[in-house]
């Protein structure tokens, strides 16, 4: 165990710390305890996380041995984690994988965590394209970060070639990492640029391997207003490139949707993420003679969260 690690652990009570084993109950519980002390939300199932992480075990075994008891390694390995989860740093993090799209993502601070509701964008993207599903088509992820949405959309689009690109190189090395681990790196390429600018020389005039049929994008919405509003795992720990979009968040779609104009074949189909109060801005931007078939999407939760149109 690290000497950081180490140190994290010895901020539970000595009792616990004298003691050469602990088994999963107590574990557990003092785990829960101490989260919700420090109003961790979720306390209960971040615990079991970290020890489903530290133990190698799923969530049956677990509550089917409360009895077991865990090495004082294991058990001063867990604490180390409780102990950062209760100073802000996401379970994602902690553990390295985040579920997307029923696929298993590596995640490290270079890249936003996954989150259900993007699920929706491959969900659009999907619905959108109908037919041309089984077909070979060129999809761009643009701001691709962990890669969950090249990736999922990989596993879903056999016959595409995809182009994922992102500013930064570290979350362009995780996206890569996830597209071999999901057994679909042939089909996709890693661009490093802003949006598509490797392809702005060849915007004006699209050559059939040159244009998209299909270009996602989940950009940085946020303003950098809010950013004291937003919880802590997120302000402190998620990456700010990937995260803040100008004073008003809402600087990437207007240049992001000029560059899908030129770089869409006709019929091809833009879908982006929203941020809070974006659909008008975007809808705005799709309300030219450029784009019909201009939609708004909601989440499950009833808010405003994909944009989608088609290049007219």
């Amino acid at each position: 165990m690290s000497r950081g690690a180490a140190a994290a652990a010895r901020s539970f009570p000595r009792a616990h710390m004298a003691e050469a084993f602990m088994n999963v109950r107590t574990a557990l519980r003092e785990a829960i305890t101490r989260l919700e002390s420090e109003s961790v939300p979720s306390a209960a199932l971040a615990s079991e996380l970290l020890l489903l992480h530290v133990t190698r075990r799923d969530r049956a075994w677990i509550y089917a041995h409360p009895e077991a008891t865990l090495s004082s390694e294991q058990w001063q390995e867990y604490f180390a984690l409780v102990a950062r989860r209760a100073s802000g740093t996401p379970v994602q993090y902690l553990t390295g994988v985040q579920e997307f799209w029923g696929l298993e993502f590596e995640v490290t601070p270079d890249v936003l965590i996954p989150r259900p509701e993007t699920e929706h964008v491959v969900e659009i993207a999907l619905a959108r394209l109908g037919e041309r599903t089984s077909k070979k088509l060129r999809v761009a992820d643009v701001g691709a970060g962990s890669g969950c949405l090249a990736v999922a959309l990989a596993t879903e689009l056999l016959q595409a070639s995809i182009i994922a690109t992102d500013i930064s190189a570290a979350a362009l090395g995780v996206a890569r990492r996830n597209a071999g681990k999901n057994r679909v790196s042939t089909r996709i390429e890693f661009r490093e640029c802003n949006l598509l600018d490797a392809f702005a020389g060849q915007a004006a005039a699209p050559r059939p391997n040159v244009a998209f049929d299909l270009i996602v994008s989940n950009p940085p919405y946020v303003a950098l207003a809010d950013a004291p509003s937003l919880q802590r795992e997120v302000r402190e720990h998620e990456p700010g490139v990937a995260l803040f979009a100008g004073e008003s968040g809402l600087d990437f779609y207007a240049p992001l949707i000029a560059q899908a104009e030129n770089l869409l074949s006709v019929g091809g189909v833009i879908v982006v993420e929203l941020g809070h109060d974006a659909a008008d801005h975007v809808r705005a931007l799709l309300s030219t003679a450029a784009w019909r078939d201009v939609a708004i999407a909601d989440d499950l939760a009833g808010i405003a969260r994909v944009a989608s149109a088609i290049r007219a």
